[in-house]
């Protein structure tokens, strides 16, 4: 055989041997694939899901439905809500207001037309602190008493420019005009009184009166009493005294009596006859004892008082 037989023969062999090859390729066993499990909820924990999910669509939708009535029940508007409204100015209240805890506010006003009435059940207590918290004035109202705790208390006029009463630790002033007590019993007043002027009421009496202890008057120019339409009387249990240090007491009237003078005996040693009885005489003479004691003694062409008589002595 020559050799191009031999090569086709060759090559026809390493073709049969792919053909071979090729259909054993085809013909192998592929391996096994890993086993499928399916994706998504199934039985019970679908359900499940379904209902949560619509359980939150039901609890959106009430509170939507709560949502809307408060904001009109409410009534909830751009410039505040209800009787409360909000400016620039401030908040301005409308009806009736609680309030529940302690309110902080600068100024608190009402409108031109209605008064501020302020209501509590127990009391209503106004505070006003310093910049570090400290309690520096109070005012408190309840059934009992009205408290007021501050330095100084003022009541001014309605264009506060007068001051009208102010009361301090150390002294309280009053610039009214007039002082009126209305009182049964008057006023009453436990240390001393400094004022120019003590003036009834008019068609009224004025009484200056100390039930236990003295009534005294003084003045550094002089104490002036006097009634211009009616009478004047001092009334005493002991001792009335009109003592001028410097000046003298004068007693100037169309009349002037003194009544329930004791009366003086006369002695006849010290005079004339005096056999008259005291019935019988008409006429007395006022005697002075030296302790300044006044009584009466019958008169006569001279002096009947007697420095050593008995009204005297016992003086």
């Amino acid at each position: 055989m020559d050799q191009s037989t031999t090569l086709d023969i060759e090559a026809l062999k390493m073709t049969q041997e792919q053909y071979v090859l090729a259909s054993q390729s085809i013909h192998l066993q592929r391996p096994g694939c890993d086993a499928v499990y399916p994706v998504g909820l199934y039985g019970w924990r679908k359900r499940c899901l379904y209902f949560f999910l619509l359980l939150l669509l039901v609890i959106m939708i009430v509170n939507l439905a709560l949502t809307v009535w408060i904001i009109k029940v409410m009534n909830f508007t751009v410039n505040g809500m209800g009787d409360l409204q909000v400016s620039r100015d401030g908040i301005r209240l409308e009806g009736i207001s609680e309030f529940l805890l302690p309110l902080y506010v600068n100024e608190i006003q009402s409108r031109k037309d209605s008064p501020l009435v302020l209501r509590a059940e127990s009391n209503v207590s106004l505070n006003a602190r310093n910049s570090q918290g400290q309690l520096t004035g109070q005012l408190t109202v309840d059934s009992e008493a009205v408290e007021v705790q501050c330095q100084r208390l003022e009541v001014r006029s309605s264009n506060s420019e007068r001051l009208l009463f102010s009361a301090t630790e150390e002294q309280v002033s009053i610039g009214t005009d007039k002082l009126t007590v209305t009182g049964a019993e008057g006023a009453v007043f436990g240390h001393s009184v400094e004022t120019p002027l003590i003036q009834a009421v008019t068609s009224q009496d004025l009484k200056l009166e100390s039930p236990t202890r003295t009534l005294t008057m003084e003045a550094p120019r002089g104490v002036e009493v006097s009634a211009r339409t009616g009478g004047l009387k001092a009334l005493c249990r002991k001792d009335l005294h009109l003592q001028s240090t410097e000046g003298e007491i004068f007693l100037d009237a169309a009349a002037v009596r003194l009544e329930t003078l004791p009366l003086g005996t006369y002695a006849a040693s010290s005079g004339p006859s005096s056999s008259s009885s005291p019935r019988a005489q008409k006429v007395y003479e006022v005697c002075v004892c030296p302790s300044g004691k006044l009584y009466l003694s019958p008169a006569e062409s001279s002096s009947t008082c007697q420095a050593v008589g008995n009204i005297c002595l016992w003086s």
